[in-house]
């Protein structure tokens, strides 16, 4: 038999499944359903390693589920609005809309080639009229059911792209795309009410079982409740000054009291005061992302002001206007405790301000614990305090509480991290704000029947500032309410908006309205969601939010998108650099001799550890030439193999070799097995061959039913193994390893598996096949294997029958020779056995 031509395969079957509509989703709502659903990608261009890897793994569940006798939703979509267009049409004049689709075009392509069981007739982009029409009639029923309002707010502003940024659009204090330092800017913005969620979204989260820890609790911490006290501190000017604390038990060590820059007690001091005046301004230039002000130099402008220590009148503490304080928190002005909240230690040390442990840990003398340069925020008992001396924390806590609630200047309340959504933004190539503005009216919404609003064909993005802003006609419009001259909002939606309900629209993409309830009450939640971790707070907290708005608005029944929730791994590649120092890429080198080398010159290469494939190293590999030299299969093969598929991954053409290797050694025990029954011949016995036929089915089912695809690979090869060493079993047999080897690789190597279930004399195709069953009885092991101990220490083990009487288990274990040594000739006093798993000798 010949080799197996992959090329000529994968065409074949991938033609055959779209003229038969294999995978296109069942419109039977009787069935149980499974919706399967991988991130979808920006279309870019081009589909990266990192894609195939993604899809592979929602493919592989999509093919078992359907198998298993499910009906499977596994769509894809384009998550398409956003500034790469932009940029393309600003640096290649070209429009935004052509280049997008041209990009969806080729990356369909690139997609189809791996074989993937996507429902295609269920495609969209976001940037499709149909899509954002109706997120522009959701933004309306929010607005309706007070969820949507504009108000003015210190924003992050990008000075290079022109536009607002959320505070997770912030890293490091630059853009999120352009990397300009971000700067604060005062505008009138559009924000979605996500923290009139805040309790429900971070209560919720410990009913998502199956979702990964680690983002579980990086929305906790997102979210950020905290329980404290606002009280109020007497100012030397007059008046009374409100802070927040959350640590009410460290008064005593106070030493400052800190303002917001936009405090209003800093704006009303700020106006004969231009150096304070100087100072906002300062501040204002970090934005306001936590992060970015958490690694700023901490600094402040002494106001001349005091406050009086509420415990002790003769206290005077400093009131500073400092650059870590934020209005949006709290009350926008705190305390300083410096020897517990490193922020405040390191603002002290630099203004030479008292720092006093008011907190130890057991067995500190107080007198003498210093904290140095690091803050102490461990637990301990309350020292240098007064009346608090010797409390825990949590008890000095409600004293402290307790006592000025008492003289009515406090109250104890819960504050959360979490802001309002900011979704406008200054960018033409978005879902535009459905809503006009009226010198007479105000705002008023665009009317349900003038839906869609569309950006204009004939936008010039080679202006300052937004594009929509700077087009002679588009936002001119007549007021719906008085017939007046008015202005469209020239904002768009952040383009998380878009993701925050895609996975809705699929579930019937003909839908008049944003959905068909019908539809997304028997589709919803996903039941398995996968991505990359990198969109744990920013995509994952916006779609829950956005779920729990459709459900106010009467469009769903449920809170919760995603049921089940899978971070996959990066993919890795080694780096290389020429002798100047330049990145190359893997298809410039060469391997030989032992050594690396640059194709054509015969130049040294240095190596550089594997990391993550990017553009910039240019250690990408591109799947397209893979799959041009070894398959789809082997790609998909290779994804799946040897590393946890939530671990990394690193790339190598030696792994690829191996892949492809294993794809023709199950041609082979397929194709070269001569004497075989005809399909469907029954089999009986329970031979060594069967057992490891039928453990294998087992085992890789649940595998793949928890995603652990690396063991289902392992367990795979097993019995691949277990077949070639049993060329002389009966011929029914041998059928049904073989039948069974090939089922079992059908979600993971497709085309192969369908030639196989081919030769193998089935029709039609193996991806409509039922999944096999194991056996029980053929699953049950031979032997069970028992820990053997002799007063509590590990001597040995024994193989024994399942469920064997207690006797025999004491007997055999008895007989070891490294437990007669143990004893050292004593009589055994007592002797326990526990069925299955343990024989405890004591003497």
């Amino acid at each position: 038999m010949a080799r197996y031509n992959a090329k000529e395969s994968e065409k074949r079957w991938q033609q055959a499944w779209n003229e038969a509509s294999v995978f296109l989703t069942p419109e039977n709502h009787d069935k149980p359903k499974c919706y399967v659903l991988e991130m979808f990608p920006y279309p870019s261009g081009r589909i990266h390693i990192g894609h195939v890897r993604n899809y592979t793994m929602g493919d592989v569940l999509a093919r078992f589920k359907r198998a298993q006798g499910f009906n499977v939703l596994h769509p894809m979509g384009w998550d398409a609005f956003g500034l790469p267009a932009e940029n393309a049409a600003r640096e290649k004049h070209v429009n935004p809309r052509d280049w997008t689709y041209d990009n969806i075009a080729n990356m369909k392509e690139q997609l189809k080639l791996m074989g993937l069981s996507l429902d295609w007739s269920r495609e969209f982009a976001t940037c499709d009229v149909e899509y954002f029409s109706r997120q522009q009639k959701l933004f309306l029923d929010f607005y309706r059911e007070n969820l949507v309002y504009r108000s003015e707010a210190d924003v992050n502003w990008d000075p290079v792209d022109m536009t607002v940024l959320a505070n997770e659009q912030v890293i490091d204090g630059r853009g999120w795309r352009s990397g300009a330092l971000v700067e604060r800017k005062k505008l009138s913005q559009w924000f979605l009410k996500i923290t009139a969620y805040s309790d429900e979204l971070l209560s919720a989260l410990d009913g998502l079982e199956r979702w990964p820890e680690k983002v579980r609790l990086m929305q906790k911490n997102w979210i950020g409740r905290s329980e404290g006290l606002k009280f109020k501190f007497d100012l030397s000017s007059g008046g009374q000054l409100e802070v927040f604390t959350t640590r009410p038990d460290t008064l005593f060590g106070a030493s400052f009291v800190a303002l917001s820059a936009d405090h209003p007690l800093t704006v009303e001091l700020a106006k004969n005061n231009p150096k304070l005046a100087a100072f906002q301004a300062e501040c204002r230039r970090m934005g306001t992302a936590e992060e970015t002000i958490e690694k700023a130099e901490k600094l402040g402008f002494d106001t001349g002001l005091t406050v009086t220590h509420p415990f002790d009148p003769t206290w005077k503490l400093p009131v500073y206007v400092a650059n870590f304080v934020l209005m949006g928190y709290g009350t926008g002005a705190i305390f300083g405790c410096p020897a517990h909240d490193q922020r405040d230690l390191d603002f002290a040390r630099k203004y030479n301000l008292r720092v006093q442990a008011v907190v130890i840990p057991e067995g500190a003398d107080p007198k003498t614990f210093d904290v140095g340069n690091e803050a102490y925020v461990g637990p301990g008992k309350l020292a240098n305090s007064q009346f608090l001396d010797g409390m825990d924390v949590d008890a000095a806590k409600d004293k402290v509480a307790a006592m000025l609630e008492g003289r009515g200047i406090a109250n104890r309340t819960v504050q959360y991290r979490l802001r309002d959504w900011l979704v406008s933004r200054q960018r033409p190539w978005g879902c535009p704000i459905p809503m006009i503005h009226c010198a007479k009216c105000g705002v008023v919404p665009v009317p349900e029947d003038q839906l869609p609003v569309k950006v204009p064909e004939d936008l010039k993005f080679n202006v300052k500032g937004n594009p929509l802003d700077a087009h002679p006609t588009w936002k001119h419009v007549k007021c719906p309410c008085c017939g007046g001259e008015a202005l469209r909002d020239t904002d768009t939606l952040d383009t998380f908006v878009d993701s925050s309900w895609y996975y809705a629209r699929f579930t019937d993409t003909k839908a008049p309205g944003p959905v068909n309830k019908d539809a997304v009450d028997y589709w919803l939640p996903v039941d398995q969601y996968i991505g990359g971790i990198e969109h744990a707070i920013l995509h994952l907290l916006y779609a829950r939010f956005f779920l729990r708005a459709m459900k106010k608005a009467g469009y769903v029944k449920i809170d919760e998108p995603f049921a089940g929730l899978f971070t996959q791994g990066m993919v890795c590649h080694e780096t290389y650099k020429d002798p100047a120092g330049a990145w190359l890429s893997p298809d410039q080198i060469e391997k030989r001799d032992g050594g690396c080398f640059i194709k054509g010159s015969g130049e040294p290469v240095t190596v550089g550890p594997s990391e993550k494939m990017s553009k910039s190293k240019k250690n990408v590999v591109a799947p397209e030439t893979i799959i041009d030299i070894f398959g789809a299969d082997t790609i998909r093969w290779f994804m799946l193999s040897d590393t946890p598929p939530e671990r990394d991954i690193e790339w190598t053409d030696e792994g690829a070799d191996a892949c492809w290797k294993f794809v023709q050694r199950v041609w082979r025990l397929v194709t070269e097995t001569e004497g075989l029954p005809p399909a469907g011949t029954p089999v009986e016995g329970a031979s060594d061959l069967r057992r490891a036929v039928h453990r294998t089915i087992a085992a890789v089912t649940d595998d793949l039913a928890a995603l652990r695809f690396n063991r289902a690979v392992a367990q795979i090869y097993t019995l691949t193994n277990a077949i070639s060493a049993a060329p002389n079993a009966p011929g029914a047999e041998r059928r049904e390893a073989l039948e069974t080897l090939v089922k079992l690789i059908g979600p993971m190597m497709p085309h192969l598996a369908e030639s196989a279930w081919e030769a193998l004399g089935h029709k039609p195709f193996l991806a409509t096949a039922e999944w096999p069953k194991a056996v029980p009885e053929l699953t049950a092991l031979n032997t069970v294997k028992m820990a053997v101990q002799v007063n509590g220490k590990l001597r040995g083990t024994i193989e024994i029958a399942p469920n064997a009487d207690k006797a025999d288990a004491e007997k055999m274990a008895l007989a070891l020779d490294t437990v007669v040594k143990a004893m050292d000739g004593k009589a055994p006093k007592k002797v326990i056995v526990v069925p299955n798993r343990i024989v405890n000798i004591v003497v």
